[in-house]
């Protein structure tokens, strides 16, 4: 188990580790066969620098931070490739979050799951984000972003499922 804590502490500080690499965001970044940076994409780019330079920067989208530190802490890709709404599904909300859980922004309800964005929860109304193209993985205050969805938790498969 990486660095020998337990989960929770341990996917704050692996987020903190990233950050001190000053990680670039990228659109689609982290999203290739296996988590962590990797060049973005320009589909479906809707940010404000023009054109788009996300093929050429390697980075992470806010969903690739989020699968490449689970992916980190738990030893394996426990979220998978997908975005925030695939990510979610694998999630169990929870009403006191704890470091480490991941705090969704969108629309979240028993019959729909729309989310656009995912930070990882550091405490303190806090999460460790990447933000937009043309900023790196930094901490941001939860309460500065709209339409804050709720805080989830891993749900670990049940044990002879896949």
């Amino acid at each position: 188990m990486p660095l020998g804590l337990p989960l929770p502490p341990r996917i704050v500080q692996l987020a903190y580790e990233i950050e001190r690499h000053g990680i670039a965001y990228a659109w689609g970044g982290g999203h290739a066969g296996e988590p962590g940076p990797s060049k973005g994409t320009c589909r479906g780019y809707r940010g404000k620098i023009k054109p788009c330079p996300a093929a050429r920067t390697r980075g992470l989208d806010c969903s690739g931070l989020t699968r490449w530190v689970y992916a980190l802490a738990h030893g394996r890709d426990v979220l998978g490739p997908g975005n925030t709404d695939a990510h979610v599904r694998k999630m169990r909300r929870v009403k006191s979050p704890k470091p480490g859980d991941l705090a969704f922004f969108g629309k979240i309800t028993k019959k729909t799951v729309k989310t656009h964005h995912v930070g990882i929860y550091l405490g303190k109304g806090t999460m460790m984000n990447a933000p937009e193209t043309g900023a790196i993985v930094r901490v941001d205050d939860i309460a500065e972003k709209k339409d804050f969805a709720g805080f989830y938790r891993y749900r670990p498969p049940r044990t002879g499922s896949r």
